[in-house]
């Protein structure tokens, strides 16, 4: 499998690659299209020297045709050659590739007759001033006006100039003499050098972008090699906790706070979670073990000493035994569920039933009498049995610490709902009231086990408290014991 090294090496590689070809491409299609114009703006501009000598009346023969490039003038009407550059022996992709150059007699102009005979000529023959009304005038030596085309056409073709064959792009400039000859004449410019630029580009970029692109993936290896060095380390450091299950271990921090450097804080952060995670696991399987040890053997004792001695079995004492081992199994089964992530089932609960429907299953026979006070009618929403619950490990706590009396309310405050619960016991100290709602702890230790609960009430409580959106607190009540708040978000 490629590691994340390569992947990035070859991605930056590819990118770059693809955007090099698409410059390079863009780049030759520019250079070749300038050529091409440049090569074209040549003929032309030869061709047009060439067609201007001819028109201002300068001979075939006398015509300044000193170019290291192919010239050919060719008459129109006949395709004879007129004239040529010195040097071309053959050529192609023209209008001729006849060579030989042909000079004949050039048309005389037509002299200028005098005014006088000119008048006496229009009126003897009016017809033949008609026709002259619609011929070209002519100058005052008999001469036509000149003409060069300015459409000038273009064509590839090729020419031997002075034993060397080369291809050319040959401009065509149209041209009319005062003598009224009409010529083409052919200027070629050679496209070997726009080739050879081409080609020389071509060549430095096939050269050229290999090596940049070797360059790139290499400087990408090394840079993502060193960017991904302290994951390899965390990994590695990883690899070795799970081997070892010591999770008292953490990876190392880079100094840079980078992303991975946060990586790694959060994966120590992670760490210790777990740690005391399984730690709290670890205490709570122990104490458990603990708590169910004592009940199971008490209860052992008595129906061992029941199957000897039939007359000696506590019954009471083993129902009271089984009782608290069903509770404290109860809890301990609640407890696992929370810890698994068990949201409370969604219903709306009135906590001034709640409050009355718990009261009224308490038994008579309680140590401490439970005294309503305001009971307000306010809904929330959440788990019924889960809040029930929570009520009655309250109730069941101030009833063990109260002196005489437990009060129980129910209002509402902006858009909470609040239960009090309070007794007139000697209260919590201010230093333990966190402390008495971790599990399996238990301010009384004095008291004898069977007195007392096994220290998961209140730790279920505002555990539930806390997944219905609430929370549970501990402070001084009026009646000088502890007063134990329930808050709750109210339904509207």
């Amino acid at each position: 499998m490629a590691s994340v090294r390569s992947k990035a090496a070859f991605g930056a590689t590819a990118v770059v690659a693809v955007a090099l070809v698409a410059a390079g491409l863009m780049m030759l299609a520019l250079l070749r299209e300038n050529l091409d114009e440049q090569v074209a703006d040549d003929a032309e501009l030869t061709g047009r020297m060439v067609a201007e000598q001819l028109a201002t009346d300068t001979d075939f023969r006398d015509l300044d045709l000193d170019s290291p490039e192919p010239v050919q003038v060719v008459d129109r009407g006949t395709g004879l050659t007129r004239a040529k550059s010195d040097g071309l022996e053959e050529i192609g992709g023209t209008g001729s590739d006849r060579l030989d150059v042909s000079h004949p007699p050039s048309p005389e102009p037509t002299p200028s007759a005098p005014q006088g005979e000119e008048g006496d000529r229009d009126d003897d023959d009016d017809d033949d001033d008609d026709d002259d009304d619609t011929e070209e005038p002519e100058d005052q030596d008999g001469l036509r006006p000149s003409e060069v085309d300015n459409d000038v056409q273009h064509g590839n073709g090729w020419a031997v100039m002075n034993g060397e064959r080369r291809d050319y792009l040959f401009a065509e400039v149209e041209v009319t003499t005062p003598r009224g000859e009409e010529a083409i004449v052919y200027a070629g410019s050679p496209l070997d050098v726009e080739q050879a630029a081409i080609d020389s580009i071509r060549t430095s970029m096939l050269v050229a972008v290999p090596l940049l692109l070797g360059v790139v993936g290499v400087v990408t290896w090394l840079v993502t090699r060193r960017a991904l060095g302290p994951v390899e380390g965390i990994r590695r450091e990883m690899a070795a906790i799970t081997r070892s299950t010591d999770l008292s271990r953490r990876v190392p921090e880079p100094p840079a706070q980078d992303e991975i450097g946060r990586l790694a804080v959060t994966t120590n952060e992670t760490l210790a979670a777990l740690e005391t995670a399984v730690e709290r696991q670890r205490r709570f399987v122990a104490d458990a073990s603990h708590e169910l040890r004592s009940p199971i053997a008490s209860l052992r004792t008595q129906l061992e000493v029941g199957e000897a001695h039939p007359e000696l079995l506590d019954v009471p004492g083993a129902v009271k035994d089984t009782v608290r081992l069903q509770a404290l199994a109860a809890d301990l089964l609640l407890l696992a569920r929370l810890d698994a992530g068990e949201r409370p089932q969604p219903g709306e609960v009135g906590l001034a039933g709640l409050v009355t429907e718990e009261l009224e299953q308490r038994p008579a026979a309680d140590p401490h009498p439970v005294r309503p006070a305001e009971l307000a009618e306010v809904d929330v929403q959440g788990s019924r049995g889960q809040l029930a619950r929570v009520l009655g490990n309250l109730v069941d706590n101030a009833q063990r610490h109260a002196a005489g009396l437990v009060r129980v309310s129910v209002r509402r405050e902006g858009g909470d709902a609040v239960v009090e619960v309070a007794d007139d016991g000697a209260g919590v100290p201010a230093g333990d009231r966190e402390r008495i709602f971790q599990r399996f702890v238990r301010l009384d230790d004095a008291r004898s086990r069977d007195d007392g609960g096994a220290g998961l009430g209140l730790a279920i409580a505002r555990d539930v408290a806390a997944r219905h959106g609430g929370s549970l607190t501990v402070g001084d009540a009026p009646e000088g014991g502890a007063l134990f708040v329930l808050r709750l978000p109210a339904m509207a």
